[in-house]
């Protein structure tokens, strides 16, 4: 049977990096938030998205505008959590189908940036877990997403302390330079390789 690897790690930790170098090796790769984005711009889902707001949701070529989205719920947990309602079912769903899709893998990554926020690491064989010093990642953040720094810190006090994910994790890289974190991807790889 396919084993599950999650692997996640806070904003501008690099997880997205980590990712695209296991896909280059050939093993099948899901990315959640991407997932999530064609997911959310199915007509049925954004409909039940739009009712979750009193206020358009849409930009004028009627797909979601999700800098809006994001603003409207990141200081409101309770629009989050029915959002999340909303789109995690649907992404579950898909990721099932993708899976057996892959079957005849060894092993596959998810790659969920909240994976223990939803609870997805209790469907995983084996965690990985990218960190980076907080400074180090706002940086990344910012530049990556052209985004001010306190747009960044509150993205980081949604998620679970840095501190309870190494303990929930099997592996943790701390992504500091590029290439000891591909070295140390490939060891977990041979170590998963025989499980």
């Amino acid at each position: 049977m396919t084993k599950i690897i999650g692997l996640t790690g806070g904003i501008g930790s690099g997880k997205s990096t980590v990712a695209n170098y296991i896909a280059s090796k050939g093993i099948p790769v899901y990315i959640a938030d991407e997932e999530a984005k064609k997911i959310m711009e199915r007509e049925d889902v954004k409909q039940k998205i739009q009712n979750l707001f009193d206020q358009s949701v849409f930009n004028s070529d009627n797909s979601l505008n999700r800098k809006k989205i994001a603003e409207l719920v990141f200081n409101h947990p309770e629009k989050l959590k029915k959002l999340n309602t909303i789109v995690h079912p649907e992404v579950q769903l898909h990721f099932k189908n993708w899976v057996k899709e892959h079957k005849n893998y060894p092993f596959i990554i998810k790659e969920v940036a909240i994976l223990f926020e939803t609870g997805g690491n209790k469907q995983c064989d084996k965690v990985i877990l990218i960190t980076a010093p907080e400074e180090q990642r706002i940086e990344r953040a910012m530049k990556r997403d052209n985004v001010s720094k306190d747009s960044i810190l509150s993205r980081i006090k949604n998620q679970i302390p840095e501190s309870n994910k190494i303990q929930l994790s099997d592996f943790v890289i701390e992504n500091i330079d590029l290439q000891k974190t591909l070295l140390k991807i490939d060891e977990i790889l041979k170590i998963l390789a025989k499980i």
